[in-house]
């Protein structure tokens, strides 16, 4: 089975999808990707990483919204299946925001899990 035929690991809103889009754009790149990920730490267990990516491994789950390539590596994958990109722009601030259904617990800053 090839890294295509999984399931989708994290979905993006069209709000995401059209912010990474947007700063995908600036960057320049057309090989970068929206890599999401998920490490040990943070004040409940796990964190959220994402960052944009040239280096794409031969077992990393991809996925495409739109314009926008999205990578996960396979152990981050299981624990964002479900998982929500959203992008809020708005008076309180602005940013991306993760809902994972997986997630028990999570912290004030809200980059953090478990």
């Amino acid at each position: 089975m090839s890294s295509t035929d999984t399931v989708t690991p994290i979905m993006l809103t069209d709000e995401a999808t059209t912010k990474v889009a947007e700063l995908l754009e600036q960057e320049g790149n057309p090989e970068l990707a929206l890599r999401v990920a998920v490490r040990p730490g943070g004040c409940s267990g796990f964190s959220y990483e994402m960052f944009f990516d040239s280096d794409i491994a031969g077992d990393d789950v991809t996925s495409t919204f739109g314009a926008v390539k999205v990578v996960v590596d396979p152990s981050s994958a299981s624990l964002l299946v479900g998982a929500t990109l959203d992008f809020k722009d708005g008076l309180q601030g602005a940013g991306f925001s993760i809902n994972n259904p997986n997630a028990s617990r999570t912290c004030g800053c809200g980059n953090s899990f478990s």
